[in-house]
């Protein structure tokens, strides 16, 4: 038995980022979160006026990942409040409309500042982003999406490498067990043969049964309990997930399909079994290739 090596490129499909910047007054942060999916799902939380990223982030997302739900949110604020100052243009204006406006109606007082100033149009943001800083935001935002992403990939990465490990560890358990197991069956055939003979002995009560009847019954109990072919089945199995394994890249869904194939030998192992010892070992390889699905789930 060897011990297999962590695969350098596994990718698992859990993972978190968070990417943080500024542009033109504004500071953002970016989240991303990827768990276990089927497919790949994407969710996008953009404040308003970013609506415009999402097909671009959206591609983004696809050509880096595979598999897995992520999900990925904004935040958008100000650095520092706004200072409001009047637009000229539009106060006067206002203030125009507003003194017409009195001078038509008999001893209405003048208009009030305060007033004016809550009219709409007539106070602006002195801060204002200029048209050079409102190209500048998106492409801030972007590339501290790109920086999320990337960051996501590693820690996906360094997931997968952990999984690898696992993985790697579980199989060899399975190596073990599996080579136990052929011991074990082995020595099926003489229990079977010697189960038999108590069983006919205490049927025929002293008749004598011909050997060759004997030797026939004993032929049907080995054939029905040999298991040599679930054995030989669950080490190319096992050399096939060791290859899935150094293979590393989007194995996620071929392990998954060899995984119900180990559980289809366990299963008909256990079945055939005619002694404890085997069934027990039946059950412990049951036990560990329930721990390889689970961690195969969590691969991309």
């Amino acid at each position: 038995m060897t011990d297999t090596p962590a695969p350098a490129h596994l990718q698992s499909m859990t993972g978190f980022a968070r990417a943080e910047g500024q542009a033109d007054g504004l500071a953002f942060i970016w989240e991303l979160r990827s768990v276990n999916g089927r497919g790949l799902e994407i969710r996008l939380r953009l404040p308003p006026g970013f609506e415009a990223l999402e097909p671009g982030l959206r591609t983004e997302i696809g050509a880096a990942l595979k598999r897995g739900n992520v999900s990925a949110s904004l935040t958008v604020r100000a650095e520092a409040p706004a200072s409001l100052t009047p637009d000229p243009a539009a106060l006067e204006q206002v203030l125009a409309l507003a003194l017409a406006l009195a001078g038509r109606i008999p001893g209405a007082p003048p208009p009030r500042a305060e007033a004016l100033l809550g009219l709409p149009g007539v106070l602006r943001a002195a801060n204002a982003a200029s048209e050079t800083g409102r190209e500048a935001v998106p492409a801030a935002v972007g590339a501290g999406f790109s920086s999320a992403l990337a960051q996501l990939r590693r820690s996906r990465a360094a997931e997968g490498a952990r999984l690898g490990v696992v993985l790697g560890r579980l199989l060899d358990e399975i190596a073990a067990l599996r080579d136990s197991a052929a011991a074990q069956a082995a020595m099926q055939p003489q229990a079977q043969k010697a189960r038999l003979m108590e069983a006919l002995a205490g049927l025929l009560e002293g008749q004598n049964l011909p050997e060759e009847r004997i030797a026939q019954e004993v032929a049907l109990l080995v054939a029905r309990g040999d298991v040599r072919e679930e054995l030989d089945r669950l080490e190319a199995h096992i050399g096939a997930a060791r290859g899935l394994l150094a293979e590393a890249a989007g194995v996620g869904r071929r392990l998954d399909f060899l995984v119900q194939e180990f559980n289809r030998e366990a299963n008909t192992l256990c079945s055939k079994s005619a002694s404890l010892g085997l069934t027990d070992i039946g059950l412990k390889l049951k036990a560990t290739i329930e721990q390889v699905r689970e961690q195969v789930q969590n691969l991309e």
